[in-house]
């Protein structure tokens, strides 16, 4: 009998285009193991929106290994503890998983030794393999993008096994219902029910959609009433489906400079690991935010989509409702909380860390230090973006009325701004603050300094 080998599955859920799977078939009868590990991240376990997605995907990827002659083990704990136990309960003496880079992750990777045999299929390349002049990780995307071409394209993605060996004897598996990852009281998800699919079979169906019209994306992308959004950024965080994948289904600089961004905020945690709570820019450690019952209140505003901004508001409910939200949206959001409502960066990215199903620790810090000016490659903190010109320049009127009802029947000419129209409905709110008077305290904070 062959020792089975042990395939570590994180976010990585699918079977096309797995290295980690194809070596460990390779090796040996494959025991595919997920564990849900709230310990080892510490504060920055799954927020409950990924937590929903999780549940449908390890579902979705449980149907497809048996298809294969195959099952998924799922276990709960540390992960290192629990690999370490689950190898000796079944005498495998390898482990084979896709490389991550998340601090946390790095550290477990580091705990399990030369037992675990590492392989890179989340990236269009590795992030220590694209640096600088002096051996450094890029902390401008721009440089970065540069440097990037000498390894581009990424190599062809691999079919998924015809069937994947299994074991003599399988080890015990959790039952993923009693894990619990599902809304109850109350069940928040009605609407993720009716926006997404989550699996490997529907994001390779998304990919195949957005092929057709990714030509348009630069431009599409814009536009909040309009589904120019690829929509396949959750498939991509959970791994449904992998980079090169992606890449080589599409066409269009702009699109493949996204999955590119990806790849650039992995290399910048891999540099400055905590990025997500630490500023880029120390100088802004003396930022005087706001705090207090006011800023507090004006948090909860925010969160809840009450702010009297209709973009900020329809951005905030899109993002309640169904997990998501559009990308120019999430900077206009972002910048509204920062500059606004002068209320700590990192106030809004827990909130989107929870709430998002396609929260990524790189992709979440990156971003939103981006906006904030805070971060290595950023805008200027003076750049304040005006949420009522970019609704309208970006003919937000449908989503506005999608995701904001009251505001449903009110004119086009008047709905980026029906309080200055005269036409505010009832019960909606009124500014919570002027724009003006939001610009001048900012930039006032930021001269301080």
């Amino acid at each position: 009998m062959q020792t089975p080998v042990i395939l570590w599955l994180r976010q990585d859920l699918r079977l096309h285009d797995q290295p980690a799977l194809i070596a460990a078939a390779h090796e040996g009868p494959v025991i595919p193991v997920y564990i849900l590990d709230d310990d080892t991240p510490g504060e920055w376990r799954i927020g409950g929106a990924q937590r929903w997605w999780l549940h449908h995907s390890l579902t979705a990827l449980a149907e497809a290994l048996a298809e294969k002659g195959s099952r998924l083990i799922l276990r709960r704990g540390k992960a290192v503890e629990v690999l370490d136990a689950l190898m000796q309960d079944t005498g495998a003496d390898t482990i084979h998983a896709i490389r991550h880079y998340e601090p946390w992750w790095r550290k477990a990777e580091a705990a399990l030794g030369d037992k675990l045999y590492l392989h890179d299929g989340n990236h269009l390349a590795r992030p220590e393999d694209v640096r600088t002049g002096s051996g450094g990780q890029f902390r401008i995307y721009s440089s970065f993008w540069k440097a990037l071409q000498n390894h581009l394209p990424p190599e062809h993605p691999h079919p998924a096994p015809r069937d994947i060996p299994a074991p003599a004897t399988w080890p015990k598996s959790e039952t993923l219902a009693n894990w619990d990852l599902l809304p109850t009281k109350p069940d928040w998800s009605p609407g993720f029910d009716e926006d997404w699919v989550p699996g490997e079979d529907e994001a390779l169906h998304r990919l195949k959609t957005f092929a057709k019209k990714a030509d348009a994306y630069d431009t599409a992308r814009n536009m909040p009433s309009e589904e120019g959004s690829s929509r396949l950024s959750p498939h991509l965080h959970f791994g449904e489906v992998s980079p090169r994948t992606v890449w080589h289904a599409t066409s269009g600089t702009t699109y493949h400079k996204e999955l590119a961004w990806r790849d650039f905020t992995d290399g910048v945690v891999l540099a400055l690991p905590g990025y997500a709570t630490d500023n880029g820019r120390p100088k802004y450690d003396a930022l005087k935010w706001r705090t207090g019952k006011d800023a507090a209140s004006d948090l909860k505003a925010w969160q809840t989509g009450h702010t009297g901004y209709p973009i900020v508001d329809a951005g905030m409910r899109q993002l309640w409702t169904s997990g998501w939200m559009h990308n120019r949206v999430r900077m206009i959001t972002a910048s509204f909380l920062i500059k606004h409502l002068l209320i700590d960066w990192r106030e809004g990215e827990r909130w989107f860390w929870d709430c998002l199903i396609d929260a990524d620790y790189g992709n979440n810090s990156v971003n939103w230090q981006w906006v904030a000016g805070t971060g290595v490659d950023s805008n200027m903190f003076s750049r304040i973006m005006a949420p009522l010109t970019q609704s309208e320049k970006f003919d937000a009127a449908d989503y506005i009325r999608r995701w904001v009802p009251e505001l449903a029947k009110v004119p086009d000419a008047a709905i980026h701004d029906p309080e200055a129209a005269g036409c505010l409905p009832r019960g909606y709110p009124p500014k919570i603050i002027g724009h003006r008077e939001a610009r001048e305290r900012a930039l006032a904070a930021a001269a301080a300094l």
